[in-house]
């Protein structure tokens, strides 16, 4: 910085003393151009180490998250309830909307009942297991019966003691009672794989009515609308009477939040051969008139529009651009407690990278100027 200041300061008194001093030359038009013109290259070191060291812009504002506020409902419902008030900040799972809940009430209990079906089947499941159980036991009881009557009358014919149409009855009920059994033992089976068929142990009837249940809930729940985060609802346009539904395409309000607003602020490419994330930054918002707000760079977005190439069947048609495109700086602000930092405000943003300081004072004072002067910019009443 003394060095630049010398050299400018050495090449006025240069000037002064050859024209004005000492006059070994006569001034002119074309000796005052010629001394401008020197005089304006000295200038460029001013320039261009505030712009590489100190860059600054004018092109800066805040960014807030906003969330769009969707209902999630399966089926046209009327909002019969705007809880929220536009501009009045919200605290998270403060209710927001409420919608007629008429419908969704009576899914949840259709949903209910046919959970307390489906649980007092799995028990009647149970029943006709004992109860097939109990058939296969009775089967093969009858079947030993039959047995024990075959063998006594296969005995007793040969020695003339029944007759041949008593053990022909008993060979045809021991075959009749084998069915029987193989049938029971069959019904017992089917009332077991009834009985064992599970999702993660639980019976698949009842984990389809649980899963019913647990979805009409879910929409029951959506009939009330909470806030997502701390914030507020800026411009409010639902009114109850409004039908939503399925079938609706877009958000009915726009929640904007209350924590971690940035400045996005776009410089010049070349501006940016020095900025790293950390570098301490000064903020002079319009909405504040003479202050300055403190805050350091977060992260420097390396990518622009100009850079992307949308996937399609044609080859890439390349024009050179009017101009190049700007890079944005996220920059974290630090305002003083109780400044509202509301979103889309206007500032003007110095960066400062730490390299020449010398010359900071310069940048320092050029940003309080912005700062100062909008207490008159614009020139209106």
């Amino acid at each position: 910085m003394l060095i630049a200041v010398g050299i400018t300061l050495f090449y006025i008194i240069f000037v002064w003393l050859i024209f004005f001093k000492l006059k070994l030359l006569k001034f002119s038009i074309v000796w005052g151009v010629v001394s401008f013109w020197v005089g304006a290259h000295l200038m460029l070191i001013f320039l261009v180490t505030l712009r590489f060291y100190q860059p600054y812009s004018m092109d800066a504002h805040v960014i807030r998250s906003t969330i769009q506020i969707i209902p999630r409902l399966t089926q046209p419902t009327i909002l019969t309830e705007v809880v929220v008030e536009p501009n009045v900040p919200v605290k998270k799972g403060d209710p927001l909307y409420r919608f007629d809940q008429t419908v969704f009430a009576r899914q949840v209990e259709q949903a209910t009942a046919q959970l307390a079906s489906a649980e007092q089947n799995v028990l009647i499941l149970q029943q006709d297991l004992a109860a097939a159980k109990d058939a296969v036991t009775r089967a093969n009881a009858q079947l030993a019966y039959s047995l024990s009557q075959q063998t006594r009358y296969g005995n007793l014919v040969p020695k003339g003691g029944a007759r041949q149409d008593e053990l022909d009855r008993w060979n045809a009920q021991v075959e009749q009672d084998k069915a029987a059994v193989s049938e029971a033992e069959a019904n017992q089976q089917k009332a077991q794989l009834a009985v064992d068929a599970n999702v993660d142990g639980v019976n698949p009837d009842v984990a389809a009515a649980k899963a019913q249940l647990a979805e009409a809930q879910y929409f029951l729940d959506n009939t009330t609308i909470n806030a997502p985060e701390d914030g507020m609802i800026v411009s409010q346009q639902a009114r109850p009477g409004l039908v939503v539904g399925e079938m609706r395409l877009g958000a009915i309000a726009s929640f904007v939040t209350a924590e971690d607003p940035y400045l996005l602020a776009t410089y010049r490419q070349q501006n940016l051969k020095f900025v790293q994330p950390g570098q301490d930054v000064e903020v002079a918002l319009d909405l504040y008139p003479g202050d300055i707000i403190p805050g350091k760079v977060e992260a420097v977005w390396w990518a622009t529009s100009q850079g992307q190439l949308l996937p399609s069947g044609r080859l890439p048609h390349f024009m050179l651009p009017k101009l190049p495109g700007r890079i944005a700086v996220q920059i974290r602000l630090d305002p003083p407690d109780g400044r509202e930092i509301p979103a889309g405000a206007h500032a003007a943003v110095a960066i400062y990278t730490g390299g020449a300081t010398s010359f900071e004072f310069l940048r320092r004072i050029n940003i309080r100027i912005y700062s100062f002067g909008n207490f008159i910019r614009p020139l209106n009443i």
